[in-house]
């Protein structure tokens, strides 16, 4: 496991860009609806990123799950609300997400402490 999760965010920042200038329209479209769907309406950004936290866990992508671990602290989300996400993420995912919950809460406690030394 193990994984510098800052480090996965910022290469693939790298690639996303590349993807973003060789498809330009559908990346649009992307940005729109990720925009769309982090807006704060019924439920909070906070609580939004936490549920992309475990969906991305319950999927198993683990370039979603260190963008939403790193948007998980920058919207001010704490351990103790990452691990009751991660108990839904394991029971709606049963044994591989376990795996991958571990990842998740590796990924934000490196992201946490990140900020942490910033401040």
């Amino acid at each position: 496991m193990n994984h510098d999760w800052p480090k996965m965010t910022q290469d693939l920042s790298q690639a996303i860009r590349e993807l973003r200038g060789g498809a330009p329209e559908p990346m649009k479209a992307f940005s729109a609806l990720a925009k769309a769907a982090l807006e704060p309406k019924a439920l909070d950004t906070k609580t939004k990123e936490l549920i992309a936290l475990g969906i991305a866990v319950a999927i198993r992508c683990d370039g979603c799950v260190a963008f939403h671990a790193e948007a998980a602290v920058k919207q001010g989300a704490s351990r103790d609300e990452v691990m009751e996400t991660m108990g839904m993420a394991v029971y709606m995912g049963a044994g591989p997400s376990v795996m991958y919950a571990a990842q998740a809460v590796e990924a934000f406690d490196q992201f946490a402490a990140k900020k942490a030394a910033a401040e």
